[in-house]
């Protein structure tokens, strides 16, 4: 320790919006704390959320030299900021045109407190480092990363849920078929691949021969992959398309690209609903660890959030992405088994192709649906893993492009 600190008191004119900090600075450094050499105390103002620096106050002068061991009396004005938000102010030992010793690790007096309806609102008072604050400021950073993505889902979950309903019931108004085009357009996408990978190709799963287990089986990886590659294929131009939402209306951008993985849940469970009905109709009943099926769809829906809000991001500034992505995403299904046994995959590219977090999906699906077990647990914690942290620097990815959409758009 260098220095300790011993508070007086913290008197606060809310109408001037000033205060006057008084305390006693210690010297338990070997050196005497000389005035004349620059010493001083003095005062950094930073906002605690982003660790900008503020202001860089006014310094006091000890009334003489303080040698180790010995405490000196300070008394610091300033002026509190007119801007809401929580600020820190650092009061630490100094020398002009050198350093500031709290830079050295040396410890300083902290003040918090925040500005809220133009009022300040004092906080804690301690004495804290610089490590100390680091560290306060990673865990307020992760923290932020967990809950924000979250926090945006619940604060907007009405307005999400309105424009899925606009989505889906205005992308088909005026159709004979109207909002069964919800279902009959999946389902022709997937009777196209079963005509073509299992009658004309004669692609089979397994042991059983059959045509009627390929469909299942088919069907069952095709499942996750209709949700996600609807919200991906979209995301990259979302925010194009509804510029207007940008430019003139404050309004919850990010809820876009969720927006896009909520109507493909509808869409998926239209299809599960009928996937359920062929599986009754083929085999009699639906097996009971269906159950393990939403360990299956938290992450499923997490990926998707996350990959949908990074494209939606990136598509502002890249407009050509939109047709990238349509290559990419039809790569990414024909390297996925969905129409295919595993057993096709080469066996040394197999290690590589079993990361896809798609593939975890599709092999989940069949498990629960198909082959009455739970899923492979060692391949679920992964990409749980792998779907939050997707879903948070998704979010993360699109939160700090944000502010540059009007400008862009």
């Amino acid at each position: 320790m260098n220095a300790s600190y011993q508070l007086g008191a913290v008197t606060v004119d809310p109408v001037r919006r000033r205060a006057r900090v008084e305390f006693a600075i210690r010297n338990d450094s070997r050196e005497t704390w000389r005035p004349a050499e620059g010493f001083r105390i003095g005062y950094h103002l930073f906002d605690a959320d982003t660790g900008t620096l503020i202001t860089d106050g006014a310094r006091a002068v000890p009334p003489g030299d303080v040698k180790p061991g010995e405490s000196a009396p300070v008394s610091v004005d300033l002026e509190l900021p007119a801007e809401e938000g929580r600020y820190q102010v650092l009061f630490s030992p100094l020398r002009e045109g050198e350093c500031w010793y709290y830079e050295r690790g040396w410890p300083f007096l902290l003040v918090e407190g925040q500005t809220a309806d133009g009022i300040w609102r004092s906080g804690r008072t301690r004495v804290a480092t610089g490590g100390l604050l680091r560290r306060e400021r990673v865990l307020r950073a992760l923290a932020r990363a967990f809950s924000y993505p979250l926090l945006t889902i619940w604060r907007n979950r009405g307005l999400i849920r309105t424009m899925v309903r606009r989505d889906v019931l205005g992308r088909y108004r005026g159709s004979f078929a109207g909002i069964f085009w919800t279902v009959i357009n999946p389902l022709l996408l997937m009777l196209t691949y079963f005509f073509v990978f299992g009658i004309v190709l004669q692609a089979r799963f397994g042991g059983d021969q059959s045509r009627s287990s390929f469909a299942l089986y088919f069907l069952a990886g095709m499942l996750p992959w209709l949700a996600f590659s609807e919200a991906a294929g979209r995301s990259a131009s979302v925010l194009v398309e509804h510029r207007n939402f940008i430019k003139k209306l404050v309004f919850a951008v990010e809820t876009l690209p969720l927006n896009l993985v909520a109507a493909g849940l509808v869409s998926e469970f239209f299809a599960i609903v009928l996937f359920c009905a062929f599986l009754v109709a083929a085999r009699g009943n639906v097996p009971l660890t269906v159950a393990w099926l939403p360990l299956l769809l938290v992450p499923q829906i997490l990926f998707t959030a996350g990959v949908s809000w990074f494209l939606a991001a990136l598509g502002v500034f890249l407009r050509d992405l939109g047709q990238i992505i349509g290559f990419l995403l039809t790569l990414w299904f024909f390297v996925t088994p969905i129409c295919y046994p595993e057993s096709s995959l080469p066996a040394d590219l197999l290690p590589v192709f079993s990361k896809n977090p798609i593939y975890v999906l599709v092999r989940g699906y069949r498990a629960v649906l198909l082959e009455n077990r739970a899923p492979d647990w060692e391949a679920l914690w992964k990409l749980w893993v792998l779907s939050a942290a997707v879903f948070i620097l998704g979010h993360a990815w699109f939160y700090k492009l944000r502010k540059s959409f009007a400008d862009v758009i």
